[in-house]
């Protein structure tokens, strides 16, 4: 009868036990799995740093647009022409004024003839590598504001000292999300970008061209 009773105990606990949820031990820190709040980076990061929200932009205000523009040309050019012309040329009829008209005039001499060949072989090779590079820090006023919120930024900068002149213009169009949080923008996301640059003094004139090398140089006649 004993062993009996203890088959019906532990048949009922089996079914008491399959009935209630069964909960598992968790070493979660955020808590039971039913109760945890969404996980985001905010909460469960230590070295999480809010990003700052973009500023506020408005007419007027500056921009320091910070340049950096570099190129670079590679390029590889070969020619090679060939010309052969033969000319070979008899005047056999000849035309003479006469009594106010015109009559055919007589080759005493026999007709005139030219014989020509003209051979032309040309071959050029050229190679051409060159790199600029442009970098400077300039600040920018806002000029317009378009529809959709995009910038048009317009710049101007003047420094002299002594005999030496330096000036910078820059225009162009930038989107307001490219202005990053410390109120500056790169050059490469300015859109229609306008760059001119001048130098002047004595170190320019220095180097520069007068005005015959540099018609020579544009008309290249020899």
């Amino acid at each position: 009868m004993k062993v009996v009773k203890r088959a019906a105990l532990a048949t009922v606990a089996g079914l008491a036990l399959a009935q209630s949820e069964a909960n598992a031990q968790s070493s979660s820190l955020h808590g039971t799995p039913g109760m945890r709040r969404p996980l985001t980076l905010a909460d469960s990061s230590w070295m999480y740093v809010k990003a700052e929200a973009p500023p506020e932009i408005q007419l007027n205000d500056l921009i320091t647009v910070i340049v950096d523009e570099k190129s670079q040309l590679i390029e590889q050019a070969m020619l090679m022409r060939r010309q052969r012309t033969n000319v070979d040329a008899n005047l056999q009829k000849w035309l003479q004024i006469r009594n106010f008209g015109l009559s055919p005039a007589s080759q005493r001499l026999g007709s005139p003839e030219i014989q020509a060949l003209y051979n032309l072989q040309n071959q050029v090779q050229a190679n051409l590598r060159a790199a600029d590079g442009l970098q400077f820090r300039i600040s920018a006023t806002v000029v317009d504001v378009k529809p959709n919120g995009n910038l048009v930024l317009e710049a101007h900068s003047e420094v002299k000292q002594n005999n030496e002149l330096w000036q910078s213009s820059l225009s162009g169009i930038v989107r307001r999300q490219d202005v990053l949080p410390n109120n500056t923008v790169l050059s490469e996301d300015v859109a229609e970008l306008s760059i001119k640059n001048f130098k002047g003094g004595h170190i320019r004139d220095s180097w520069r061209r007068g005005w015959l090398w540099l018609f020579l140089d544009r008309t290249k006649p020899f």
